[in-house]
């Protein structure tokens, strides 16, 4: 049988901790056959960026319709774009493709380097996000996004509405970087014992909650979660059932986030198949 097919369209990190290589991984790791459209290349290891480099549009269409008019998707998930053009460019095949669509609107790294040109934002905002059957934005982006600065669970809600005025089905407000939640509607007070997020399409909302565990090692942590949702999605879930399976995998991947270099680590992405559990059911939902 023909496994569920998942797209990727982002840069690749040559650390091989987060964007196209962590959404591989991610998508072998919940069972899926995972294909990729490289928007980008980047020179990166545990330390930060060293160089990036956009691929001609050209070369990204021709990617994006060589696998989607032969071997077809069920998911396609977006991650790095780098420049006004290639955000365009993306948003147009996405809207002519009949799949979910999980938006990651990727705009600095993890050691805070930037990966979109500041004139891409409109472009994010208006072509982009519309295409979306989920957005995954960390709190620096939705700022980025938004202008609206996040530091309670409470302002993710007024988050969310910004988000979702761009045009995209569902948003998860990711609330890792957040420093203490508040106790507000959808808060427990429990402050950064717990990582929340917040999913909501503006009419029902879910508050997901885990625990926040001491790992400094959280490379690629945002790539992940964005392509095991999508994979979930490609396997017939629903959007809540989806996110809630993604933030438990992404959840066990932080705790399991491993030393590489001599910098911040990635998360690990295979974890299930190293404990007695995950090894007889590595591709569980």
């Amino acid at each position: 049988m023909v496994p569920v097919r998942v797209l990727t369209v982002a840069g690749s990190d040559s650390g091989g901790g987060a964007g196209i290589q962590a959404d591989l991984k991610t998508m072998l790791a919940l069972g899926t056959h995972g294909m990729s459209v490289i928007a980008a290349v980047t020179a990166q290891n545990s330390l930060g960026v060293q160089g990036a480099w956009e691929l001609p549009v050209e070369a990204v269409r021709a990617q994006y319709r060589s696998v989607v008019d032969d071997i077809g998707v069920q998911a396609v998930k977006t991650g790095m774009l780098a420049s006004p053009e290639l955000v365009e460019c993306v948003a147009e095949l996405l809207a002519g493709t009949d799949a979910p669509v999980v938006v990651d609107p990727v705009g600095v790294s993890k050691h805070g380097d930037a990966l979109l040109a500041a004139s891409a934002l409109d472009a994010v905002r208006t072509k982009l996000l519309p295409t979306a059957t989920v957005a995954t934005p960390n709190l620096d982006e939705v700022a980025q996004l938004t202008g609206i600065q996040v530091e309670s669970e409470t302002e993710m809600r007024r988050a969310a509405a910004a988000v979702l005025s761009f045009g995209p089905r569902w948003v998860v407000i990711k609330g890792g970087h957040l420093d203490s939640g508040g106790s507000g509607a959808g808060g427990s007070g429990a402050g950064s014992a717990e990582a929340v997020d917040l999913l909501t399409d503006g009419s029902e909302e879910h508050w997901l909650r885990a625990p926040r565990h001491d790992n400094r090692h959280t490379h690629g942590t945002g790539c992940t979660l964005a392509s095991a949702i999508a994979a979930q999605l490609a396997k017939g879930q629903t959007v809540p059932e989806a996110v809630r399976a993604a933030k438990e995998y992404v959840t066990g991947a932080i705790a399991a986030g491993f030393a590489l270099g001599d910098g911040i680590g990635p998360v690990d992405h295979g974890w299930r198949f190293r404990t007695a559990e995950g090894a007889d059911s590595p591709a569980r939902p």
